[in-house]
């Protein structure tokens, strides 16, 4: 089936030049994290200009709670219920795959050789396709590795278990490693009882020379300048600012002194930092300088009408139950804008994603859309944008070109999301109403206790935070959307959960 629908989008005839796509996502960023949020503290320019000369979305929404299935639904354009990952497994894991240990037998669950993903589809219309940053959707040697599905450059991390480092001992470049000069990822990531937790000094042993997100960017803008003659897909899927939280000094200084900010110690596998507040400022500061790189290289070549930026993050920021992890304090930057919970969770807080795309000339600068948008609606929509509409494969997806370009279209039905990991989620958003089902992950012979199902209704429109549930007075409209959560779910027997019909 693959192979057909490349073999048929070959015959399409290209008659001008297509865009290029620089899609840009950060990890476990909030929306409040951004200047054209409403951030005031943390400096984001780059990112707050591409608002202002683009279009900035309210109520977008991430594929997944966490990192790995949020990804496949951006790639496949296929939502949770049918997408094929759909929780944060590791290759050794899984029956038959190797265990991690070295290099090549690192990374995620992989997806099959089948899945059609957006490099695949754009690539035989012509453009050159490039990844710089986290994948996890298939580890090396494996049929989710980059380079077999759409990629024709790939540098960054493979395993997001690897990339909790920002200054590691190897990278991967297309299919092979390069080795960095930074020190061994230390075997105790807390101080020791002679280091004092307020002294810079103290942390010196679990710093590197050789910093990934920097090496990252600039491979990135290597590939736009080496392809600045025909159309290209630039996927940026950055590690910033997941934790750990770690970031060279002259980005630090910034933020240094600026607020109250006691020392992380380090633990639960994440290194120590002396100033955690500041650290988490300064990478986001930091990201957007790169950011700002690429968009004056964009202006240099020439090539500002033929670009579409995108910016968004693949799930929420570190917040609600795991406030607090390696020193992130997301609620004193209001990192959710003030929504329930955080990454981990399908309440707002957990899968609510900034939302930000510029297109000089064709997009309207400084507007502002609150449509109900997904990741999974980027492969139709971007495909549209490009001139092939017709290209697209099956998708869950829709195409919301035309809310980009000015034009009116009917809102969605629903958006659906699952998730088969911390108890087994399942929500779907029909207008202003979300329901909210937990605890269906299978237990003892994978059949769920009906009891320990709870279920939630929220208006969204008039209690934004999720703090009353009112599934007491709305029976019909909870069975109707029950209805459709039931028909979006296909099981799957490598995550399965337990979806209860009543």
């Amino acid at each position: 089936m693959k192979s057909l629908f490349l073999l048929l989008a070959l015959t399409l005839t290209v008659q001008a030049r297509q865009p290029n796509v620089i899609f840009i996502m950060a990890d476990d960023l909030g929306p409040g994290d951004l200047g054209c949020y409403g951030q005031k503290i943390i400096r984001t320019p780059n990112i707050d200009r591409m608002a202002a000369e683009g279009m900035r979305f309210t109520q977008h929404y991430s594929g997944n709670a966490v990192c790995a299935p949020s990804r496949c639904v951006l790639m496949s354009g296929l939502h949770p219920g049918h997408a094929f990952i759909r929780d944060n497994r590791q290759a050794d894991d899984a029956k038959g795959l190797p265990k991690l240990g070295k290099p090549e037998h690192e990374g995620q669950f992989p997806i099959p050789a089948d899945t059609v993903l957006i490099p695949e589809v754009l690539k035989p219309l012509g453009y050159a396709t490039g990844g710089f940053g986290k994948w996890g959707l298939g580890g090396p040697g494996s049929t989710g590795e980059p380079l077999k599905q759409g990629f024709d450059r790939w540098f960054g991390y493979n395993c997001q278990g690897v990339a909790h480092n920002f200054y590691p001992t190897y990278l991967w470049d297309n299919d092979h490693t390069i080795e960095l000069k930074n020190p061994p990822f230390p075997s105790n990531d807390k101080l020791r009882a002679d280091e004092d937790p307020s002294k810079p000094e103290s942390y010196q042993r679990f710093k590197g020379s050789e910093y990934s997100a920097d090496l990252i960017a600039e491979e990135a803008l290597k590939f736009a300048r080496a392809n600045k003659d025909k159309p290209f897909f630039l996927y940026w899927p950055t590690t910033v600012p997941h934790v750990a939280l770690q970031v060279p000094d002259d980005s630090l200084q910034e933020y240094l002194g600026k607020f109250d900010d006691p020392p992380y110690p380090g633990g639960n596998g994440y290194l120590p930092h002396f100033k955690p507040k500041a650290a988490y400022a300064a990478m986001i500061t930091r990201m957007d300088r790169e950011i700002g790189r690429m968009q004056a290289l964009i202006t240099e070549l020439g090539l500002d009408k033929d670009t579409i930026f995108v910016f968004v993050s693949d799930n929420g920021p570190v917040s609600g139950t795991h406030q607090g992890l390696a020193g992130t304090d997301c609620a004193f930057f209001n990192s959710n804008e003030g929504r329930r919970d955080g990454k981990g969770t399908l309440y707002e807080g957990g899968f609510r994603s900034p939302c930000v795309v510029r297109w000089q000339g064709r997009i309207k600068a400084g507007t502002t859309s609150d449509r109900i948008t997904g990741f999974e609606d980027w492969m139709p929509t971007l495909l549209e944008l490009v001139g092939a509409k017709d290209q697209t494969p099956r998708t869950d997806g829709i195409s919301f070109a035309p809310t980009l370009l000015g034009e009116k279209q009917p809102e969605r039905e629903f958006l659906y999301r699952e998730f088969a990991s911390y108890g087994g989620q399942q929500i779907l958003r029909m207008g202003d109403w979300k329901l909210v089902r937990r605890n269906l992950a299978p237990k003892g012979k994978g059949k769920a206790k009906a009891a320990t199902v709870t279920e939630e209704l929220f208006n969204i429109a008039t209690d934004p935070a999720e703090t009353r549930d009112v599934a007491a007075g709305h029976a019909d409209l909870i069975a109707r959307m029950k209805t459709i959560m039931a028909g979006q779910h296909a099981p799957s027997a490598d995550f399965p959960m337990v979806i209860l019909d009543k």
